[in-house]
């Protein structure tokens, strides 16, 4: 983990960027997304369980990665929801990739995001560094934006049994996001839910082996 300095007795502002793993040289990046609520402006409480929901795919990407030049972690959101024109999980998002260039370098990134969490990944997948964004039953408004995405790669996995974001709207955000230029795929996850427990290990492997795919050559 990044270490937090202390000065006077007061405690930092907590980055936006929190890494699992970090290399000497990397060069590439996964970084992961939780997901979250619809309106809230506290802080994710220490006993999350949208956070707790991504660790299984944190200690499988890590074992598929482990040995290679790859840094892992995740985005900490400031506030628990997205919050309306607020966006506060893209503008974190944005923040975690601007504070891993500072470290890292400029690293070809990979965005894994679920539900709220692959909103803001994908708001942010207009940063320079992101090569391509994972989104995990993704929240896919209609009015969010797509022309940022031309030349990253997009895939989305959604569960026909979700009833907290709709397939429908993720399937037409792929059809948005395919004609304004982004290399977009589609997985349909049959009986898969929302909070990814139906068929679990296929939500990670798939998952998985879409990340090592996407670094590439960079791995």
């Amino acid at each position: 983990m990044i270490v937090i300095a202390v000065r006077a007795g007061v405690k930092e502002p907590l980055p936006a960027l929190r890494l699992y793993r970090s290399v000497g040289q990397p060069r590439a990046a996964v970084l992961l997304l939780h997901g979250g609520r619809a309106d809230a402006l506290e802080p994710p409480p220490a006993l999350n369980l949208p956070l707790a929901r991504m660790r299984p795919f944190v200690r499988a990407i890590g074992r598929a990665t482990a040995g290679r030049p790859v840094a892992l972690g995740r985005v900490r959101y400031g506030h628990r929801g997205w919050n309306g024109e607020r966006a506060d999980a893209a503008r974190d998002a944005r923040l975690a990739m601007d504070e891993l260039a500072t470290l890292a370098g400029a690293v070809p990134t990979v965005l894994v995001g679920h539900s709220m969490g692959a909103r803001a990944a994908l708001h942010a997948a207009g940063h320079p560094q992101v090569k391509a964004v994972v989104g995990l039953a993704p929240w896919c408004p209609p009015e969010d934006p797509v022309d940022h995405l031309a030349g990253r790669t997009v895939v989305l996995l959604h569960g026909d049994r979700d009833r907290i974001t709709d397939p429908a709207q993720t399937w037409a955000f792929a059809a948005r996001a395919r004609a304004a230029g982004a290399d977009v795929r589609e997985l349909p996850m049959p009986g898969g839910d929302h909070a990814m427990l139906r068929g679990a290990a296929d939500w990670h492997a798939h998952t998985t082996r879409l990340v090592l795919e996407l670094l590439g050559t960079a791995s």
